[in-house]
């Protein structure tokens, strides 16, 4: 029974709580299905109420756009009839400047008309008035204008010359002042001794009996010493004197030393005089050289070739007119170097070329090419600069220089050339050239008479007052100049002066 109990009273406990934990299951179930249904049905008012909200300010938007698309059309209207009023406005006046376009243009017609019909009326006066002029001037039209023509020409051929005039001398005033203050300053730096050498020397004989001793039996001495020295021995009626002629300074030199020394010595016969001559030429072949280097030692010019150097030596026994060759080179390179320090221009370069501008006067060649050309080809072998090769052709002008140095070098040349006493000339070149001068200036119309003066160097004109303008002498002048610098070859410049002047006489009785 007891036992019974005690299994019953469990069960029956187990059975009591499950049934109230059911029960209490139940109760919570029931709880969370009421708060579910109502959080569902404050959720439904909840959206209902988003949703009026939503519609509410759908509508309102709705409603703004509308107002705003209505005042946009109310501005865009008010624009579309500002523009029509505008446009309108616009046609009409474009009706009334047609209009007047209109207007004008008529007129313009009308105006035309009328120029056109006084354009003929003027054509048909100036006819009238051209034939009334021809009348009266018993000048045709062409001829009038041919006048016109020639008197406008003729003055402002006179106005130009004027101007011309003007213009010269100012730039004379200036640039004549500045060339003479250079030329004048070099000249005065310059002090070059002046030779005379012809072609024959002479020598002194202490008697006449020794021309008898010159001439040798059956004259082998004489012979001896033409043979060897290639000279021409003269003995004459001269006393105490014996010419020897030669065109070859060198030679020419040789050979006087030589008789000279033979003339001292007193011994002369063939073998003699074959010894003394080759040791004379031995000892003027080292004077050529040593004439040479002294040259350059004086100029301060350096790297020179050695056949240079015997170039530049052998033109101490030439001459030019009187004038030794080597003297006038250095002469003309010393000018040279003066010039190019005056103006700016390359010294060393100056005088080297002008130094060279006759070196193809030195050198012994049988070709047929003039000294300019044979001391471009010597100074191209020599690797000189080509402004010193320009330099050497220029300075006669068979080639155009091409710098200012080949310039100065021409310069100089002529200024050593022309200045008093540095050439000589024969008494007959000398007349000749002055009458030269003077049928040049009365070969021109309007010249009475010409007068070359100043040994040549200026040549002074008078001519007709009546026949040559005061214009038309300056214009003269220009031209006989011209002519002469064309027709003549002369050292230096020529000075033509023009004397135009009235003279009246009368004589009281």
């Amino acid at each position: 029974m007891h036992i019974l109990l005690w299994i019953i009273l469990p069960l029956a406990g187990l059975t009591l709580g499950w049934t109230i934990r059911w029960l209490y299951a139940r109760f919570q179930l029931s709880a969370s299905e009421q708060r579910a249904e109502r959080i569902k049905q404050d959720a439904i008012k909840e959206a209902e109420a988003k949703k009026k909200e939503i519609l509410l300010e759908a509508k309102e938007q709705v409603i703004r756009e509308r107002n705003q698309q209505e005042r946009e059309t109310r501005e865009r209207r008010a624009e579309l009839q500002r523009y029509e009023r505008r446009v309108l406005q616009k046609e009409e006046g474009i009706e009334k400047k047609t209009a007047q376009i209109e207007q004008t243009e008529q007129a313009l017609g009308q105006k035309e008309k009328a120029i056109t019909e006084r354009e003929n009326e003027l054509d048909r006066e100036e006819e009238r008035y051209r034939s009334e002029l021809e009348r009266i001037s018993g000048l045709s039209q062409e001829e009038a204008k041919a006048l016109i023509i020639r008197d406008l020409e003729n003055e402002a051929k006179h106005d130009a010359q004027a101007l011309i005039n003007k213009i010269e001398q100012e730039a004379n005033l200036s640039a004549e002042k500045k060339a003479r203050d250079i030329l004048v300053t070099t000249i005065q730096r310059v002090a070059t001794d002046v030779t005379g050498e012809v072609s024959v020397s002479t020598v002194t004989l202490p008697n006449d009996e020794m021309k008898g001793r010159i001439i040798g039996r059956e004259g082998r001495n004489i012979r001896t010493l033409e043979t060897l020295t290639g000279v021409d021995v003269i003995i004459d009626d001269t006393p105490e004197a014996v010419v020897i002629s030669c065109f070859d300074p060198v030679r020419r030199e040789i050979a006087k030393v030589a008789m000279e020394r033979l003339i001292t010595d007193g011994r002369i016969h063939p073998a003699r005089i074959e010894e003394v001559v080759t040791k004379v030429t031995k000892e003027i072949s080292q004077k050529i050289f040593e004439e040479g280097e002294k040259v350059l030692f004086d100029l301060g010019i350096h790297n020179i070739s050695q056949d240079a150097i015997r170039a530049l030596g052998r033109l101490y026994f030439r001459t030019s007119y009187g004038q030794n060759v080597l003297y006038h080179s250095k002469e003309v390179a010393i000018i040279a170097g003066i010039l190019a320090a005056e103006i700016g221009a390359n010294r060393e370069l100056a005088k080297r070329g002008a130094l060279l501008h006759d070196i193809g006067k030195g050198v012994e060649s049988d070709s047929d090419l003039n000294h300019a050309e044979i001391g471009m080809d010597m100074a191209r072998k020599m690797g000189e600069d080509a402004r010193v090769i320009n330099a050497i052709g220029s300075h006669h002008n068979d080639v155009e220089p091409s710098c200012i140095e080949s310039v100065l070098v021409q310069i100089a040349d002529a200024i050593s050339a022309a200045r008093p006493g540095a050439r000589r000339e024969t008494l007959d070149n000398y007349i000749k050239r002055l009458e030269n001068l003077e049928n040049i200036a009365e070969s021109f119309s309007g010249v009475d008479k010409a007068f070359a003066i100043q040994a040549g160097r200026e040549l002074r004109i008078i001519v007709n007052n009546e026949a040559v303008s005061e214009d038309q002498s300056k214009d003269l002048a220009k031209q006989i100049a011209k002519k002469i610098e064309d027709d003549l070859r002369y050292p230096g410049r020529i000075k033509v002066t023009i004397i135009r002047e009235t003279r009246i006489v009368e004589y009281a009785r």
